[in-house]
């Protein structure tokens, strides 16, 4: 197989439920990635009770700079307790704002620090595609390069249906299909960078046109809609395992690791199922 495809459950380190679902994810299902969070509420259990049980987990930097509390002194990006108070929009307008990246330096340099040095990482990515805006792309890959991480995540989706009238007659799908124009347009700047500063990538990724409505069916038809060689694909979930029996749109990306029958299809659509360790 010359395909590789990724599983990463984003927001790892957020919050208890969601360690709970990628250390079940990791060990009964088929998740082998994960991106945790620096400033997650729940980073200290990731790192010392979830990281050791998933031996064979990858693992990237999800930089936030758009939600809780920063670790540095950033006055330009949060509010008077610290906390992110900046939307992707105003990320983008400001984001030609010199003294502004710096503060986002500092910050990003702060988050990737705390992580290596409890564990290592081989990608790094963000939440909310936030590094995806090209000033904030060009300093990410700066820092990977620096830091020794080979793999920056990158936005390019491919336009898809999936035969599913309520997932297209909804508040969220409209907004998604804005979100896949704006981050293939980045992505089409980004690549450049990636080249100037050698740098590997993901080819495509799964994920942002149906982000809230993530699952079986929806990573499926993703990937029937790519018809490439030597690529590797990139599916983006983010997890969560309620102990109540409400079954909500995370819970339903969780439900995704545990599926057999999605996993046999991967196969035999040409995929190996891996992260970005293991990739050479």
């Amino acid at each position: 197989m010359t395909n590789k495809f990724i599983l990463n459950a984003d927001d790892f380190g957020m919050s208890q439920d969601i360690n709970r679902a990628v250390l079940c994810a990791c060990n009964d299902g088929f998740l082998k990635s994960a991106s945790i969070c620096a400033n997650g509420v729940a980073f200290e259990s990731a790192v010392n009770e979830i990281l050791p049980e998933c031996q064979n987990l990858g693992l990237g930097v999800h930089l936030n700079i758009i939600e809780g509390k920063a670790l540095t002194n950033c006055e330009m990006i949060t509010d008077n307790h610290n906390n992110f108070n900046c939307g992707y929009l105003g990320l983008i307008y400001k984001s030609k704002n010199k003294e502004f990246i710096k503060q986002i330096e500092k910050e990003f340099r702060a988050q990737i620090e705390r992580i290596l040095n409890r564990t290592s990482v081989d990608h790094i990515d963000s939440h909310v595609h936030t590094h995806a805006i090209p000033e904030i792309f060009k300093l990410t890959c700066k820092l990977a390069k620096e830091y020794n991480i080979h793999y920056v995540r990158s936005q390019h989706e491919e336009f898809y249906l999936v035969p599913d009238f309520k997932k297209h007659i909804n508040f969220k799908y409209p907004p998604n299909i804005l979100k896949i124009i704006l981050l293939n347009n980045f992505t089409h700047i980004n690549k450049k960078i990636l080249k100037d500063y050698d740098l590997k990538s993901n080819d495509y990724i799964i994920g942002v046109g149906y982000t809230g409505m993530m699952d079986s069916q929806t990573l499926e038809y993703g990937l029937k809609s790519i018809d490439c060689k030597n690529i590797i694909v990139e599916a983006l979930i983010h997890p969560r395992k309620y102990l109540s029996s409400k079954i909500d749109s995370h819970v339903c990306e969780f439900l995704t690791t545990q599926n057999k029958m999605l996993q046999d299809t991967i196969y035999r659509l040409g995929f190996e199922i891996t992260n970005y360790k293991n990739i050479k």
